[in-house]
């Protein structure tokens, strides 16, 4: 039975599909690029990018929307981690538009695109073609191929030499992990994971282009724009409009973020540093959760750079402190009396924690803030070792 409806609705999707590219707009219709704030959840702190078409002639008013997914994909949490990530333009109302993102009191901008007839019918009738079952997924990438470059390369597909891009969106020179922390406070957990698993090709210089991986400097880079029409240079935006004005919510503190958290765990293993070293004594149960944890995270770092799919995650300097051998290297500090060459391994980790540092400073791979507690407790606690 579940079969069959799926058949029908695919029968109908297909029908409104074959009509609708059918269509020829009229003098009247729009193209507009839709811009939307950012909302609570942490896939939606980047905002949001969609293509409105309407015509009040042939009283259509469709949003075409790259940012589709289901969590019900078979496989769907594998396939994320393997960084295999399938997305889906859907074709929508926009007044349904609107109002989902109303109630969740995000803001919302359109600018009407200044095109001739025959642009808009070009628009229309790719976006038809692309919103057919058949071609509707597209291999998701958040930094290169997203529902914001979507609406880069359709323009550009639509109008080639005629657009114009601006060369330069920033007077900074941000790299996409620095446009990355400027939407995500760095004092949360979303923040520090995200930064934990990405690697240092997001701290390579990047163009204006690479920009508009974000709604925000989509809208700024359609903004500034110009079009090439009858050997003039015109706007590419005729008119912008705030339809939503809702204010995006400021961070609020917590208690539990990383940094509070990181901070205590620092002074604990200060505090039984100071008293193994009073005492004369190891706490090797502290020796052993701090190598086999960082041997853990070491293991996810190299898994997530040569086992998936992810074009970010390759490069990560973050193994240098999340070392995976530390997951072995656990279970011999477990031991009363450590082997010279244990004491050597751990020298090791402290050169890599110095080269981790100077990497850092010198900008090849940004790291979280939150790591400082994490080490000041992996130095600590291996000079410790090594004194002993």
């Amino acid at each position: 039975m579940r079969k069959i409806y799926f058949l029908i609705v695919l029968i109908v999707i297909s029908l409104q599909s074959v009509y609708a590219q059918s269509l020829k707009l009229s003098e009247s219709s729009e193209i507009s690029i839709i811009t939307v704030g950012p909302g609570e959840a942490l896939f939606e702190a980047f905002g949001h990018s969609a293509i409105r078409v309407k015509d009040p002639i042939l009283r259509i008013d469709f949003v075409y929307n790259y940012g589709l997914f289901d969590f019900n994909q078979p496989n769907f949490y594998l396939n994320f981690t393997k960084g295999i990530l399938w997305y889906r333009l859907g074709r929508g109302s926009y007044q349904n538009f609107v109002y989902s993102y109303h109630l969740q009191e995000r803001w919302l901008k359109t600018q009407i695109l200044n095109l001739t007839l025959d642009e808009k019918q070009q628009f229309f009738e790719l976006l038809e073609t692309n919103a057919l079952p058949e071609n509707a997924d597209y291999s998701y990438d958040p930094f290169f191929n997203n529902c914001s470059t979507k609406l880069r390369d359709i323009t550009m597909q639509v109008l080639m030499d005629k657009v114009q891009f601006p060369s330069s969106l920033s007077e900074e020179n941000f790299t996409l992990r620095q446009l990355m922390n400027q939407k995500i406070h760095w004092n949360t957990w979303g923040s520090f994971g995200i930064n934990l698993a990405l690697g240092s090709k997001l701290d390579q210089k990047i163009t204006a282009e690479q920009y508009m991986y974000l709604p925000d400097y989509v809208y700024v880079a359609f903004e500034n724009a110009t079009k090439k029409e009858n050997n003039l240079v015109v706007p590419l935006v005729i008119k912008s409009t705030n339809i939503l004005n809702h204010n995006e919510k400021e961070w609020q503190f917590n208690w539990f973020s990383p940094l509070i958290i990181f901070s205590v765990l620092f002074l604990i293993t200060f505090t039984i540093t100071y008293k193994d070293q009073k005492r004369k004594k190891r706490s090797k149960w502290l020796d052993f959760i701090l190598y086999f944890f960082t041997g853990i995270l070491g293991v996810l770092i190299l898994f997530l750079w040569f086992f998936t799919d992810h074009s970010t995650t390759p490069n990560n300097f973050n193994f240098l402190w999340a070392f995976a051998p530390n997951i072995f290297i656990a279970f011999m500090l477990l031991k009363r009396k450590l082997n010279t060459w244990v004491i050597r391994y751990c020298k090791l980790i402290i050169l890599l924690l110095f080269i981790y540092s100077v990497i850092w400073i010198f900008g090849i791979q940004l790291m979280s803030l939150c790591m400082l507690p994490i080490l000041g407790i992996l130095l600590l606690r291996n000079y410790f070792l090594i004194k002993r």
